[in-house]
């Protein structure tokens, strides 16, 4: 007498489950060090923005000012996408019709795209609206198209579908990337080099890349990823080699319209027009407070400091001896 189990389905899951907890395990170490990271940038490029400022009459020196605040942006965009992948960066969700959002992206990828790339789309004529940042959208199909033409060194055709995907859990079970729900799906396929399963393990973890040094820093589709979770949606790649790959992101359907919000104009004003006002500064961190503190004092304002929500509301309270200078 013999007993035969088929264990496929459940090997598929437990490798799927491993993979799910590891990248959590990954965006939680991500998001400390990019937050972190974010405080010393936030340093570096205050400044070197006082000080450019301050060097007008010395373009000489003005010069590595700005060389320094250029640094430090180009390192907050790094951080961002880390935040992106760890799932706290900041989201500004609304209604997004994602046809009409890559139609006005055709004259971008075309200035960007190699001349030897053909961008075709095909778009889901009744395509729900879907909810998600409009400015991050933008950047991750951005990041999927650029990634799509390094697979395409000779050339190819890059492809920009969109569809209404109505997922069950049947196959959410068998892809742990998305939960059950109706989601919007953008998808983008190439038809270049494609990959083996070992780089597919890898590709959505931060600072993973095959591309050689210097030439990518291993962090689009890591923050593709960290954006379509963060949107409530998930992500999928397939690949094959020599066939090509395919990257699809979900972004949940709209329930409800969308009221859109009123525009307010904000003026900085003149140094005089500040005088006249207080600012309470709140940070956790002394390094960002005094740069930010001394940024609006130049600015004309004053500036009372405090290290916590807590030291804030007592000042507020005048519970210390610091009173605010209120005006």
């Amino acid at each position: 007498v013999g007993i035969i189990h088929d264990l496929t389905y459940r090997k598929r899951m437990e490798e799927q489950l491993i993979q799910a907890q590891k990248m959590e395990a990954v965006g939680q170490l991500s998001g400390g060090i990019a937050h972190d990271f974010n405080n010393l940038l936030t340093v570096i490029i205050g400044s070197g923005e006082t000080l450019s400022q301050k060097l007008k009459a010395r373009p000489d020196l003005q010069h590595y000012a700005e060389l320094v605040q250029r640094a430090g942006e180009r390192g907050a965009e790094l951080t961002n996408r880390l935040l992106a992948f760890s799932r706290r960066q900041m989201l500004r969700p609304t209604n997004v019709d994602c046809n009409e959002l890559l139609r006005s992206m055709r004259t971008l990828l075309r200035r960007t795209l190699r001349e030897d790339i053909v961008v075709r789309t095909e778009l889901e004529p009744e395509l729900w609206t879907a909810v998600a940042d409009p400015g991050q959208l933008e950047s991750a199909v951005l990041n999927l198209a650029l990634n799509a033409q390094d697979a395409m060194p000779d050339g190819g055709r890059l492809t920009i579908a969109t569809a209404n995907a109505p997922l069950d859990e049947r196959y959410t079970d068998a892809h742990l990337e998305v939960t059950s729900g109706r989601y919007v799906m953008i998808a983008v396929t190439d038809d270049g080099q494609g990959m083996p399963r070992e780089v597919l393990e890898h590709v959505f973890e931060p600072f993973f890349t095959t591309k050689e040094v210097g030439k990518g820093s291993g962090l689009g589709l890591a923050q593709v990823f960290g954006f379509a979770k963060q949107s409530g949606g998930g992500a999928r790649i397939e690949s094959r080699e020599g066939v090509g790959t395919t990257v699809k992101v979900f972004l949940p359907r709209t329930a409800a319209p969308q009221e859109q919000e009123p525009t307010v104009a904000v003026s900085a004003g003149t140094r005089e027009d500040n005088a006249q006002h207080s600012i309470l500064l709140v940070d956790d961190d002394p390094s960002v407070r005094e740069v930010t503190a001394l940024m609006l004092q130049d600015l004309g304002f004053a500036v009372t400091e405090a290290d916590s929500g807590d030291h804030a509301l007592k000042l507020l309270a005048g519970d210390i001896e610091a009173e605010l200078p209120l005006a």
